[in-house]
């Protein structure tokens, strides 16, 4: 059995718990909450982050080798084309994502959401590089209907959990959602996702993990 290891206000493992549920994979939860201090959970996840996964064959951590995990071990239904070149497209578009859009934006997630400051600087700074790694995705991007395309895919995994947080953050920091501004609404799109059973899951478990945490 698989156990995904986490809590469903991450957007990495909802990432993962999408995928999951779209592939119509069995798997258990487990509710890990950082900062990890256990000794069996840093053993599987060494950074202290979350997700991880637990599988018959041994631990996994880092959401993007989850998912490529679970389409190798399972892979229909398909969340990657079978076309090499479509793949790394696919591909293309979670590394911009992630690791030039939200990892981006989460500096300014202490301000955000957490009732914490960014000084001016760091907004400046932020303001500049997200405008200038938007425009380049905004070259990428399909949105027809999905992300890379007419299939749904990893992409659109990643996707739907991590852009509402960038324009979320960059609205409520730099006074504007700068996907927005950059002319791309994103939201007709997350509406679309939305209406997909597995991401209906998603969101109800964390509205529901939310309520409890606040009761």
């Amino acid at each position: 059995m698989l156990i995904l290891c986490g809590f469903p206000v991450s957007n990495y493992y909802n990432k993962v718990k999408l995928a999951l549920l779209e592939k119509n994979l069995p798997f258990e939860e487990e509710v890990v909450t950082l900062p990890i201090s256990s000794e069996a959970a840093l053993a599987a996840s060494p950074l202290g982050k979350v997700p991880f996964l637990r599988t018959p064959e041994g631990n996994l951590c880092e959401s993007q080798a989850i998912v490529d995990y679970i389409e190798a071990a399972c892979p229909v239904p398909a969340l990657l084309p079978a076309d090499p070149f479509a793949a790394a497209k696919v591909r293309e578009l979670i590394i911009f994502i992630e690791l030039h859009l939200e990892l981006v934006a989460r500096e300014l997630y202490a301000q955000a959401f957490f009732g914490g400051t960014v000084s001016d600087s760091t907004k400046a700074r932020i303001r500049q590089l997200l405008e200038k790694n938007i425009a380049a995705f905004k070259q990428l991007v399909k949105f027809s209907p999905y992300i890379a395309g007419g299939a749904f895919t990893q992409a659109d995994c990643a996707a739907f959990v991590s852009l509402p947080l960038v324009g979320m953050a960059t609205k409520g920091v730099l006074g504007e959602d700068l996907l927005l501004s950059a002319g791309m609404d994103y939201k007709p799109y997350i509406r679309l996702i939305s209406e997909r059973p597995a991401a209906q899951k998603v969101l109800a478990d964390r509205k529901a993990y939310q309520a409890k945490a606040t009761a």
